[in-house]
């Protein structure tokens, strides 16, 4: 059986800026993620690519060879092309699995595919994070507890600006009070997307075992399932006879 390839995208720059991010990530976030995945399962082949390679690291033949793109992003929303947008939105609806991280809510691919603003409140005062199960029988919530807990996280809350999941996994509960639908499932075309809410630059959250089993879950959960191209043929040749008129048309 061929392996699952999982492509895992960062955007690179806080690593590069904040030295607070390189002391925790010192080969950046996307290597971080990429490694949780890994060792997960011998079932996966999985690779980085990052914001500053030619074509942001996802040519169209890249793209073509993956299964699975893992995204992050923040600083960078604005820098990432709209061509290689347009690239990764054929793909996915074609079949190809995505899973967006964090502070990818307002990515371009991420708006784009959900159609909406994908706006949020926020606060970043390194509050603890409870994550409930509330959907436990999703293979994404497989081997995770009634809910887990992260000590330092930033704080997203509601109203989220997304279109309603067509699954739902996980709901945030923060310390300031505040709530957020943390673990979101849609359908577009062909292929899945996943939502996972944490993973701040400045906390060491793609460390932690939970948050990494979340993610492997959802790369496997998202892989796709058949191959649909996207195309507008012009079928001129029918499967049956066609009357029109009262003349037989083949």
């Amino acid at each position: 059986m061929s392996k699952l390839r999982v492509v895992v995208w960062g955007e690179n720059i806080h690593e590069q800026k904040m030295p607070v991010v390189a002391k925790i990530y010192p080969d950046g976030m996307h290597s971080a993620i990429a490694e949780g995945i890994r060792e997960s399962g011998k079932d996966v082949e999985v690779s980085t690519a990052i914001l500053q390679e030619p074509e942001h690291g996802l040519t169209k033949e890249r793209l073509s060879q993956t299964d699975v793109l893992v995204w992050w992003g923040h600083a960078g929303h604005a820098q990432v092309e709209d061509v290689v947008v347009d690239r990764i939105q054929k793909r996915v609806l074609e079949g190809m699995g995505l899973v967006i991280l964090h502070s990818g809510h307002y990515s371009k691919i991420f708006k784009r595919l959900l159609g909406t603003s994908c706006s949020l409140t926020w606060r970043e005062a390194g509050e603890k994070e409870r994550l409930w199960v509330c959907n436990p029988g999703h293979p994404i919530a497989a081997g995770i507890d009634r809910y887990f807990e992260l000590e330092n996280e930033e704080m997203y809350g509601e109203p989220f600006g997304i279109p309603s999941p067509d699954e739902q996994v996980f709901i945030s509960w923060f310390e300031g009070g505040e709530v957020f639908r943390s673990g979101c499932c849609w359908y577009r075309g062909n292929g899945k997307i996943f939502y996972f809410r944490p993973g701040h630059e400045t906390y060491p959250t793609y460390y932690d075992k939970n948050v990494r089993k979340v993610i492997s879950n959802g790369v496997r959960w998202v892989r796709p399932q058949g191959t649909w191209i996207d195309a507008c043929p012009n079928v001129k040749v029918a499967c049956e006879p066609i009357v029109v008129k009262g003349e037989s048309v083949h």
